[in-house]
C-alpha cells in the first residue's frame, strides 16, 4: 500500500457537507482507506482573490491506485459530487488535489509529484502539518514551512472552524490515527 497526502477544499455551497462526501467517497474506493484527517481551516482565496472564502483540509490515505488511478478517482469524485469546469483557481464546489505520493516524482501531463505549489500555499501546509508534521515538502519539515508561512500570513487568512470540523468528522466512520 503506498501512502498519499490529499488536499481538499470548497467555496461553493454547503463547503462542509462536500468536504464530507469527498472523504467518504475517497474512503469508499475499493483499493483506498482514510488514514487521518486534518481539522477543516477557513482560508483567503489563492491566485484568484475576488471570491468567497474556502473551506480546505488535508487527508492522509493508503491506497493501492496508482498515482494516475488515483487521480482519475479524485477527479470521478469532484464530477459526482457536481464540480463544473470553472475558470483556474476560480469558486468551486469541491477540489481534490494529490499532493504527495510516498516520495515519488512524476511529472506527467496530468499529474505532477509533489505537488508544484503546495510549499507556497498556507491552506495546504497547516492542515498538513496537522496531521504529518515531520513529512518533508520542498526539502523542509510541514510544520517549520507552515510556521513560516502563517508568520506571513493575516490574522484570518487560515483558521480553524471547529463547527465544520465537528461536522465533517461526525459524517466519517472512525479514521485511524484520530
Amino acid at each position: 500500500m503506498a501512502e498519499a497526502a490529499l488536499g481538499l477544499g470548497s467555496n461553493l455551497g454547503d463547503r462542509a457537507g462536500h468536504l464530507a462526501a469527498a472523504l467518504r467517497a475517497i474512503d469508499a474506493q475499493p483499493d483506498c482507506s482514510l488514514v487521518s484527517v486534518s481539522s477543516a481551516y477557513r482560508t483567503q482565496p489563492w491566485g484568484k482573490t475576488d471570491q468567497g472564502e474556502f473551506l480546505n483540509l488535508c487527508a492522509i490515505i493508503e491506497t493501492r491506485l496508482t498515482p494516475l488511478d488515483l487521480l482519475g478517482a479524485v477527479k470521478g469524485i469532484e464530477q459526482a459530487l457536481g464540480r463544473t469546469a470553472g475558470e483556474r483557481w476560480g469558486p468551486r464546489e469541491i477540489d481534490i488535489d494529490i499532493l504527495m505520493m510516498d516520495g515519488l516524482v512524476l511529472e506527467d501531463e496530468t499529474l505532477t509529484l509533489p505537488h508544484p505549489r503546495m510549499a507556497e500555499r498556507l491552506f495546504v501546509l497547516v492542515p498538513l502539518a496537522e496531521i504529518a508534521p515531520d513529512l518533508v515538502v520542498a526539502g523542509q519539515r510541514a510544520d517549520e514551512l507552515a510556521m513560516a508561512l502563517k508568520t506571513k500570513a493575516g490574522a484570518d487568512d487560515c483558521t480553524i472552524d471547529a463547527e465544520a470540523s465537528a461536522r465533517i468528522r461526525s459524517g466519517l466512520s472512525p479514521i485511524r490515527g484520530s
